[in-house]
């Protein structure tokens, strides 16, 4: 390596001298005929690369990160790849140890060059996925809608020589403090793997509060492995125990009777490698939202969870229960950001058309006066008695109605919808099946947000705008008419899926992975490079 560097400083030299002399025979252009072997090698490895390219030759094919001087900060650059797999991240697309040894084989100028771009092109791999997340989301699920920001390369490689790369590479990490947390439960987590787990499984199906034996002693040694129980030698179902189990249940989802039916021991047997897995999915998911403001007040809708918040500058100032979509390729509540503008008291429902021939067709060939509360409206927006129609000639695909239900008690959408428009035609509203908010896995609508309390919500959300928003907003409802009242300033909404996500108990709560999208998204991952200990998928 000492060798080649002094080849480069005299090929350097004996380069500056003839540059020089061109420019005393005024031919400037005369040196820029003279490329050297590093600066040949470095073009023909950036390819079709214009950022990288534009960035070398506006800077003449100075060096970066293969020049005697620039020890320090490849030093920096390869100390971040090392720590590339602390975030979860592919590290085969920057393999510090491969560069390493690129670098103590490098015997040429065009070793060097290949080895500069090869170089940049890892930094510009490690800042994309560390900002924005390593996976194209929508490319591995479809209902995964989340627009992407991605980091301009040429902003990237101007940052990287411009002022401290250290405290550059740093800024890449999300900020949301959520993202240190979990980063916190994968380091503790990697452990638990490394020394065999949370350790026996429970066998039985179902253990209730009096039994004593095996199963019971299974149960304690699972709750004390994750933390739940402090250390115990009993062999019965106690109140420790059952105190234990609903510590358990209200972290995990599960209603906390005290009893490990079906679902707990079911989530309680979930391995410590499992559980890893979706801390990593959810990491990259926080990426994907990069480092952009979720906005000092904002709606929060965690799917897997269930829920709905509104947050005020880092606190919880309204929740509610939610029903999301159910589960099937054409109903499942997708995953995106937008921002809430008004909300509609008194809505009509505009019956979606898939809804209208799926559903609502098949219905009418049967009965032709099934579902009286909705209107059929020809394509003039005219209404159209029914008993005038041979709903048995049309099929899904020549159907010419659609079906609309005016604002009544039994209206589908309740008494007001919380609006953010989108493509997806996806919103938050009320709904007069109140019953299904009992139920613990709450996956039954067409795509939208049911919420359990919307005039609740309604009156938290109107509360910045106005010192009465009850009677703001009960001035709508009474009229009975489809209203809209506008929020003075819009609020973002979040509709997000996070089966690992940080309690207010400081730690972490898990949930059911309802759509399946994680274990799909790890598979990505996988596939692209993410190694985790422990994993035997």
């Amino acid at each position: 390596m000492t060798i080649l560097i002094h080849r480069r400083a005299a090929l350097r030299a004996m380069t500056s001298a003839l540059a020089a002399g061109a420019v005393m025979r005024g031919g400037a252009a005369f040196a820029s005929m003279l490329p050297t072997a590093f600066s040949q090698a470095l073009a023909a490895a950036a390819g079709n690369d214009t950022a990288t390219g534009d960035f070398y030759r506006n800077r003449d094919y100075q060096t970066v990160w293969t020049g005697p001087q620039d020890a320090p900060r490849r030093e920096i650059l390869l100390q971040a790849f090392d720590s590339a797999g602390d975030h979860g991240l592919p590290t085969p697309r920057y393999d510090s140890g491969a560069l390493r040894q690129a670098f103590a084989n490098a015997r040429t100028e065009g070793d060097l060059g290949r080895l500069e771009i090869a170089m940049t092109q890892a930094l510009l791999a490690y800042a994309r996925d560390l900002s924005s997340g390593a996976l194209e989301p929508g490319h591995v699920e479809e209902g995964i809608k989340r627009v992407i920001v991605r980091p301009d390369p040429a902003l990237i490689l101007q940052q990287a020589v411009s002022g401290d790369l250290a405290s550059y590479l740093a800024s890449l990490v999300p900020q949301a403090p959520e993202y240190g947390r979990l980063m916190v439960e994968k380091f503790a987590l990697e452990g638990i793997v490394a020394a065999g787990g949370f350790g026996s499984r429970i066998a039985a199906t179902e253990v209730k509060p009096g039994a004593s034996g095996a199963a019971v002693v299974a149960l304690r040694d699972r709750l004390m492995a994750l933390g739940y129980l402090e250390r115990s030698f009993s062999e019965t179902y106690d109140s420790d125990i059952q105190a234990a189990v609903q510590r358990f249940q209200l972290n995990s989802g599960i209603t906390p009777d005290g009893t490990a039916g079906k679902e707990t021991v079911e989530a309680l047997n979930t391995s410590a490698a499992d559980r890893l897995k979706s801390v990593v999915v959810a990491m990259e998911r926080l990426r994907w939202m990069g480092n952009a403001p979720l906005g000092s007040r904002h709606i929060w809708v965690n799917q897997p969870d269930f829920s709905v918040k509104v947050v005020d500058d880092g606190a919880v100032t309204f929740e509610s229960k939610v029903v999301i979509g159910k589960v099937g390729t054409d109903t499942e509540s997708p995953e995106f950001s937008d921002v809430m503008e008004f909300m509609v008291i008194n809505p009509t429902w505009s019956v979606p058309r898939s809804i209208v021939v799926k559903e609502y067709l098949p219905q009418f060939q049967r009965n032709p006066e099934a579902q009286g509360q909705l209107q059929l409206l020809d394509r003039s927006g005219h209404v159209v008695d029914r008993s005038q129609i041979d709903f048995t000639a049309y099929t899904p695909n020549n159907f010419p109605f659609a079906l609309r239900q005016p604002p009544e008690d039994g209206n589908a959408l309740g008494k007001v919808k919380f609006m953010f428009p989108n493509q997806y035609n996806i919103y938050l509203h009320d709904t007069p099946s109140k019953s299904l908010f009992a139920r613990e896995v709450r996956a039954f609508s067409h795509g939208c947000i049911r919420v359990a309390a919307p005039f609740d919500l309604a009156y938290c959300l109107l509360a910045r705008q106005t010192d009465d928003p009850q009677g703001l907003f009960a001035k709508y409802l009474k009229g009975g008419r489809e209203s809209v009242l506008n929020f003075d300033t819009p609020i973002p909404v979040h509709l997000v899926y996070f089966t690992a996500w940080p309690n207010d108990q400081g730690g972490i709560g898990y949930r059911r992975d309802i759509y399946g999208r994680d274990a799909k998204l790890f598979a990505a991952l996988k596939d692209a490079g993410v190694v985790l200990p422990g994993d035997q998928s």
